[in-house]
């Protein structure tokens, strides 16, 4: 892996660690932004291990929202592009 992607993903998970899941969304967000402000784009499966990294240790609750904030987000994201 890009050791530039890396270290992004390493400083969200330092970020994450202990919040909840509205507190996660800006901090996604600023990992997106963070990324695409040094031409990096993630793919589909480096997308998935960075959401299990944040779903690791959380309760089924807050695995559900993460998922839900990342639909809503995906979903803006689509809407932005067109």
């Amino acid at each position: 892996m890009d050791p530039a992607k890396l270290e992004l993903i390493k400083l969200a998970a330092a970020q994450t660690q202990g919040k909840a899941g509205k507190e996660l969304a800006p901090i996604m967000f600023a990992l997106i932004t963070n990324a695409g402000k040094h031409h990096i784009q993630f793919s589909p499966d480096e997308i998935s291990l960075i959401l299990e990294l944040l779903k690791d240790g959380k309760s089924d609750a807050e695995k559900a929202q993460i998922d839900h904030t990342v639909n809503m987000a995906a979903s803006m994201l689509k809407k932005k592009k067109v």
